[in-house]
């Protein structure tokens, strides 16, 4: 039986544009693993990209076509509620980022 992944930290980590550079890069090669659905933002959804960001620090989250105002505010909620912050955002596709509170896997370069 796994443990279930730590909660969310209380803020988003604050990022220079110079570390978002960087960790646009290394999510270049990434493959979305949240993709949301036709109901939204959810617990389940919001708790599952919790437990992605505690597994890998650095996802991608895929988002349904539609109007561009709507799937911004979706990705500035999601990634408010996970603590997390938005790194990046082309089309559908959003690169999210939270490093773990102990043991952080991406070293990203000082601002």
């Amino acid at each position: 039986m796994s443990s279930a992944p730590a909660e969310a930290p209380a803020a988003a980590p604050e990022l220079s544009e110079r570390q978002k550079k960087h960790l646009r890069g290394l999510a270049h090669r990434l493959k979305p693993v949240i993709r949301v659905g036709n109901p939204g933002l959810t617990e389940s959804l919001v708790r599952e990209t919790v437990r992605a960001l505690h597994d890998h620090e650095l996802i991608k989250v895929k988002t349904p076509a539609g109007d561009r105002a709507a799937r911004a505010a979706l990705l500035g909620e999601l990634a408010a509620r996970t603590a997390s912050t938005l790194v990046h955002r082309i089309g559908n596709v959003a690169v999210l980022y939270r490093p773990r509170a102990s043991l952080p896997r991406i070293l990203i370069p000082d601002a």
